[in-house]
Parts: C-alpha cells; sequence; structure tokens
C-alpha cells in the first residue's frame, strides 16, 4: 500500500512509485501528453486510480500554463442586466469546460483597473463589462490584459472585440414615441457620471433634439439604481416634463414607485419609459415601455470572442454592434394636453 505524504494526501510520488515510473512521466500523464508510451500511460493511469489520486489544480495550472478559469468585472452585480450578461456568459463558457471569477467594482471607477490587473493574473482571459475608468486609462491598461473582450466600451488597443449596444439609437426610439404620444417636455434621468453608455444616450438624445427643436428635454442628475429613481420624484415633478426617459429599467421602477406614493398617475399623469428590458419590466405596475437589449446574448457572444483569442483562432469579427428593439407597454400613454377636454 502506497504510503500518504506528510499531509495526508496521494501526491504524484506515490503514483509514480507504484507504477514504476518517473515523477516527470506521472505529471506528462496527468496533463494529457500524449508523447507517453501507451502502456506506460495505461499503468500510471492504473495507479491513480488505485491510490485514488486527485491531481493538485493549482500544480496543474502552473504545469499548463493555463487555469480554465476566465474573469469578468462588472460595476454592479446588484444590477439585473449584469446579472444576465454574467448568467449569458458562465453557461457558455460551462460548455467548454471553463468557469468565471467574478469581481464587482461596485459603481468606483478607481476599483476597475486594479481588480481587471488581479484577475487577470488568476485567469486565461478576462471580459470588462461596462468599465467606468475613463478613456484613457482603458487604453493605457487594455494591452495588459489580453486575451480581453469589452462589453459596451471600446479600444484602439490592437486584438481587442467590443460588443456595443446602440444606446444613443435606442433613446432616439423612445424619444421618438413620446413625441408621437404628443409629449412637448421631456426629461432624461442620467446614469452614472462616468457611464460610456450614458454618454451615448446624451449624443443620442442631442441628435434627437436636432431633429425635434419644438420638444424640451430636460437633463437630470441621475444614476443607475432603484434608489435613484425614487429620490428623484421632486426633480421630475419640478422640471415640468411629462415623458420621462430613465437611464435603465431600475431607475424608471424607483420612479414609478416614488410617483405612486406621491398620487402621481402614470401614464396619466406622467408617462415613463426605461431601457435594457430587464425580466422584471413586464410585470411592473403599470408595464414598463423599454428599449429591449439581448442581455444573455452579449454574454454568450463575449465567451466566444474570449474563446477564440484563448485558442489563437481567427475571430469571425472584431467588434459586434446590437440594435435595441423598442417594447411599448402601458407606462407611456398620451401627452396629458392631448387628453384634457
Amino acid at each position: 500500500m502506497a504510503r500518504k505524504s506528510a499531509t495526508g494526501r496521494i501526491g504524484i510520488a506515490d503514483v509514480a512509485l507504484k507504477a514504476g515510473v518517473s515523477h516527470a512521466t506521472v505529471s506528462r500523464v496527468m496533463n494529457g501528453n500524449f508523447t507517453v508510451d501507451p502502456e506506460i500511460a495505461a499503468r500510471v493511469r492504473e495507479a491513480a486510480v488505485e491510490l485514488k489520486y486527485q491531481p493538485n489544480p493549482v500544480g496543474r495550472s502552473l504545469a499548463l500554463g493555463k487555469t480554465d478559469t476566465i474573469g469578468i468585472v462588472v460595476p454592479d452585480l446588484a444590477n439585473p442586466t449584469f446579472q444576465a450578461i454574467l448568467r449569458g456568459l458562465s453557461r457558455a463558457a460551462a460548455e467548454d469546460g471553463y468557469r468565471v471569477l467574478i469581481a464587482d467594482s461596485f459603481e468606483v471607477p478607481s476599483e476597475e483597473a486594479i481588480l481587471a490587473g488581479e484577475a487577470r493574473r488568476r485567469c486565461d482571459g478576462l471580459v470588462l463589462c461596462a468599465p467606468r475608468m475613463t478613456d484613457a486609462e482603458l487604453e493605457e491598461i487594455a494591452p495588459s490584459l489580453h486575451p480581453l473582450v469589452l462589453i459596451n466600451r471600446t479600444t484602439a488597443a490592437a486584438g481587442v472585440p467590443s460588443l456595443v449596444v446602440d444606446y444613443g439609437q435606442g433613446v432616439q426610439d423612445l424619444a421618438e414615441h413620446l413625441a408621437g404620444l404628443g409629449h412637448t417636455r421631456l426629461a432624461f434621468l442620467a446614469g452614472p457620471a462616468g457611464s460610456a453608455s450614458n454618454r451615448l444616450r446624451l449624443e443620442g438624445l442631442e441628435a434627437f433634439r436636432n431633429r425635434h427643436p419644438q420638444v424640451e428635454v430636460s437633463m437630470l442628475d441621475g444614476g443607475s439604481d432603484f434608489d435613484t429613481g425614487h429620490e428623484a420624484v421632486d426633480a421630475v415633478l419640478d422640471s415640468g416634463a411629462t415623458g420621462i426617459l430613465a437611464f435603465n429599467d431600475l431607475v424608471a421602477m424607483g420612479l414609478m414607485s416614488g410617483l405612486h406614493e406621491r398620487g402621481v398617475s402614470v401614464p396619466g399623469d406622467i408617462s415613463i419609459t426605461g431601457f435594457d428590458d430587464i425580466p422584471f419590466a413586464r410585470y411592473t405596475t403599470p408595464t414598463l415601455t423599454t428599449a429591449a437589449v439581448p442581455i444573455s446574448e452579449l454574454g454568450g457572444q463575449a465567451w466566444h470572442q474570449l474563446r477564440a483569442l484563448i485558442r489563437k483562432e481567427d475571430l469571425e469579427t472584431a467588434d459586434t454592434r446590437y440594435q435595441p428593439r423598442l417594447e411599448i407597454r402601458a407606462s407611456s400613454g398620451p401627452s396629458p394636453a392631448d387628453l384634457a377636454p
């Protein structure tokens, strides 16, 4: 019977002794090296089974130079949008035997570069999801994180594919919808200042205003969570807007809750729109008009791009752009002025 190591764990030395081979031969067999003579390899595997040997995953990773793990950095894991992206990424990666390490920066841009660097050192590749860091910081750090895939950001760094949602067009579609219902005073509850998708929304609204000079669009400070919308009730009411474009669905839901507490009717007095179409959007009261984003598809596609980089395969396309789909529900209705007798 083999003697266990001082830690009480069967190791390579025990298998080598049992099989009558060197430590290096056991290591090659356990790591799938096919240069070992088949008969010797079979003897090693039989010894490993008999001794109930379990390879050390850390040692195996060092030997192979790979961890079978990828990392993802998100700005707020409490947000259902990022949860859905993570779910799509994890499911797709699992099909290829990879696990996902998650890092949450809690909407603190200064933490992202540190988290990204630490995650990359522990993984075979990295997905940066909607990072809040500045463009200059992203350009500086991106080459050191390769293989890297970006979601909702782009970089000039070579070999870094990007998956980007056309938030500018999405918010224009929502604004056009409200204008078509007779709303001439709109307000945008903005997202985090460092959010690239917020900048795209602002650019989209500027294009909308150029086409519709008769429509007033106010800009209100906001954020990305439920509390942001709930706390914005006074600012929204003071703006006099009858149509509100919330940064995302969570903000829209928080705002609808706050307006309900004040006895303000949605959409009778104020129409509300969100963005993303998270699963809860169709179950709010009233149901939420929003711009639907293929969230889970983003996660799955991120893995396919990262897998190609890890395996040094050709990418089908370096950058992919997704168009949001307008989902008209009960939270948007005619302007109160059009309803007046």
